[in-house]
């Protein structure tokens, strides 16, 4: 079973609230209004700050957020609102989660459906799911974890987890996301490995004694990796395991 990150829900309300996050989020916050937003907030430089839910709530939206990150990401909407009519205040919201059909009043995860669905209005969640396991199979970056602030979003699959949109406009970082979805192929980026042995979050990849990457999350035989593609194979090390890579195929899982 997988321990689960605390999650902080922030609610923003006034009358700029739609506009004001349109102009830094990469995702289209007018898709509020088909349900939950997933979406990310970057440096000018392109990198990641944090990624988090957007949830529509009659006249406010809701941002779920890892609590890790909620206070500087709190701080840095209100450096950004200057005077625009936004408020920005903490709940006691606690969001929960499960896998199966959506349930009435819940919302599906916009990453993927294999993770099923998140409610805001204090339902049971469920508690013995593995989510590392689900994480793992479909190659989905956590917050803290793959997702750092050395990431690129595209490098990290946000694309496929519905995460960024293209058409939307400009928004912080927007120029750098653009450019790298531009070239003809990501040369590094997140993926599924695997691993004969255990190895510890963050140990790095090699082949050959060359850098390769760096192993992540792990689950069984299976684990995600930031690799470059370039120098990832078959034959590879991580510590005291052997790991391989097949070619890249995680995203389209």
């Amino acid at each position: 079973m997988t321990t689960d990150t605390p999650r902080t829900v922030l609610r923003i309300t006034g009358s700029d609230r739609t506009e004001f996050l349109q102009g830094l989020v990469t995702s289209d916050v007018g898709k509020l209004a088909e349900g939950i937003v997933y979406a990310a907030i970057l440096t000018p430089q392109g990198k990641y700050l944090a990624d988090f839910f957007l949830v529509p709530e009659d006249d406010a939206i809701l941002l779920d957020v890892a609590t890790p990150l909620a206070a500087s990401l709190s701080q840095r909407l209100t450096m950004y609102k200057l005077r625009a009519d936004v408020q920005i205040e903490p709940t006691e919201i606690t969001p929960t989660r499960g896998v199966g059909d959506t349930p009435d009043g819940a919302f599906a995860d916009p990453r993927h459906d294999a993770l099923g669905w998140r409610a805001y209005d204090g339902r049971a969640g469920q508690d013995s799911i593995d989510w590392d396991a689900i994480r793992v199979a479909h190659c989905i970056p956590e917050t803290g974890v793959e997702l750092t602030p050395d990431t690129y979003i595209l490098e990290a699959g946000f694309e496929a987890l519905n995460g960024v949109d293209f058409r939307k406009g400009c928004y912080v970082g927007q120029e750098v996301t653009a450019r790298m979805k531009h070239k003809a192929t990501l040369k590094k980026g997140l993926d599924v490995i695997q691993v004969d042995g255990a190895v510890p979050v963050g140990t790095p990849i090699t082949s050959d004694n060359k850098p390769v990457g760096t192993l992540f999350t792990q689950s069984g035989d299976r684990a995600i990796a930031h690799l470059r593609f370039d120098r990832a194979g078959e034959d590879m090390q991580a510590g005291d395991a052997n790991v391989s890579w097949s070619g890249r195929a995680a995203h389209q899982a």
